[in-house]
This record gives structure tokens, C-alpha cells and sequence, in this order.
């Protein structure tokens, strides 16, 4: 079931990547539909692949200090 969220959170967020604005409302809402290895992966998988939103990315994360 988890696999099944985290591709969607990934789907969503590679058709909102353009716009900003929304692409860190729809992180922000898939990371806390996420736990555990599949929050890490998130956030591996982000940083890879949205380089040009990486300060938005750090920021989200922050609070999981641990990832």
C-alpha cells in the first residue's frame, strides 16, 4: 500500500514541479501521507530530481531531521 502512495506522491509532484508555488503545497501533503524508508526515498528521489527546487526541499524536510 505504501509503494502505491509513494508513486503517486511522485506522479503528482512531477506534474506540478513547473509551478512552485504548488509543487511545495503537494510535497508538503506527501510527506505527511509518508513514513518511515518511503519518506527517505521521497527525499532522495526529490533531490535528485528537482534540483531547481532544492531550497524548498531542504525546507520541507527540516522538520524530519533524521532523513
Amino acid at each position: 500500500m505504501t509503494q502505491d502512495m509513494l508513486s503517486l506522491c511522485k506522479k503528482v509532484l512531477l506534474r506540478v514541479s513547473s509551478n512552485k508555488k504548488l509543487f511545495a503545497r503537494e510535497l508538503r501533503k506527501s510527506i505527511r501521507h509518508l513514513t518511515g524508508e518511503d519518506l527517505k526515498h521521497l527525499k532522495t528521489w526529490c533531490t535528485e530530481r528537482f534540483r531547481q527546487h532544492a531550497e524548498l526541499i531542504e525546507s520541507a524536510f527540516r522538520p524530519y531531521p533524521a532523513l
